[in-house]
């Protein structure tokens, strides 16, 4: 017991030491050791709005190289391989739990050919007198069933769908004209995401985090708004759902405060400028275009050409 108990919190290339029978003997490894760095990450509350260190700790097992190296960088898995896979999970997109940014790198280190088990232990060291942390162990042998999904959902992904954004102003959302548009808009054959701006003047708060969520629910409060007057309308907040609207022919109303708040770069215009928000928007969702109505044309990385509401 006190043996377990002291490689519970040993680094985790001890662990891959003990455990080097599990997968049939010793392999190679490589390692990273107390690398830090400093990220917006957590869900409670206090952790929105301001960044914090957590401590990566890194071994990977790889399969030994058959024939001579020559000392020849690209033969084998190089350390930068393990710092690339925590860079990228990391700009992905903010997350909530420490839990989803290890599997992530864990998934990107399991790709390299060399890769045949791995083991990442992150800690927040900000959040209290000690280390909070996880770690996970995943192989190739336990995810090897698991391939062929990967490997399906990888080439479902290769052509994502390109909605069509389209930006309603308040005068838009109450035009009689609405529902009829949108008709000729579902038969276009492209998926449609509807996006407002704020309902009306919202509370001014002093603090700026404090007023992005205001701001944001009352965007929020207008997509209900134009939810009730259609059916069709839904709601969406996340990018799974929207996803799963687009692959459906679901008629989305976009409610951007998770989008948003979880993004690592996230749109640079205030949240009072809802039709550059919208375009930012566009610009992540990869749409085809974007269609203005009742506001002028905002700055867009996508096509963008205003529209009217009316009985045509």
């Amino acid at each position: 017991m006190p043996d377990e108990i002291r490689l519970a919190f040993a680094h985790p290339v001890e662990r891959a030491t003990a455990m080097a029978s599990a997968i049939g003997g010793v392999l190679d490894r490589i390692s990273l050791r107390d690398h830090i760095e400093t990220v917006e990450i957590g869900a409670f509350q206090a952790e929105r709005g301001t960044t914090q260190r957590i401590r990566f700790n890194v071994v990977v097992e790889v399969r030994p190289f058959v024939g001579p190296i020559d000392d020849d960088v690209d033969r084998i898995l190089s350390y930068d391989r393990v710092t690339e896979a925590i860079t990228s999970a990391l700009a992905a997109e903010r997350l909530n739990l420490l839990e989803t940014l290890a599997e992530r790198v864990a998934d990107l280190i399991l790709v390299e050919p060399q890769a045949m088990r791995v083991f990442v232990r992150i800690e927040k060291i900000d959040r209290g007198a000690g280390a909070l942390g996880v770690e996970i162990m995943r192989d190739r042998a336990r995810d090897r069933d698991s391939e062929l999904d990967r490997d399906q959902s990888t080439a479902a992904q290769v052509m994502p769908p390109q909605p069509r954004v389209v930006f309603l102003d308040n005068a838009a959302i109450s035009s009689p004209y609405l529902s009829g548009w949108i008709d000729r808009m579902v038969t276009a054959g492209m998926p449609l995401i509807l996006c407002v701006g704020l309902s009306g003047p919202s509370p001014v708060a002093m603090a700026g985090l404090a007023q992005r969520r205001i701001d944001l629910l009352a965007i929020e409060q207008n997509a209900w708004i134009l939810a009730a007057h259609d059916r069709r309308c839904i709601v969406v907040g996340t990018r799974t759902e929207l996803d799963w609207a687009m692959k459906n022919g679901q008629i989305s109303v976009w409610a951007p405060s998770k989008i948003v708040l979880d993004a690592v770069d996230g749109p640079a215009a205030t949240l009072r400028d809802p039709v550059a928000l919208a375009a930012w928007f566009a610009s992540q969702i990869g749409a085809s275009e974007l269609l203005v109505a009742g506001a002028d044309l905002p700055v867009a990385t996508v096509p963008v050409r205003v529209i009217t509401l009316d009985a045509a």
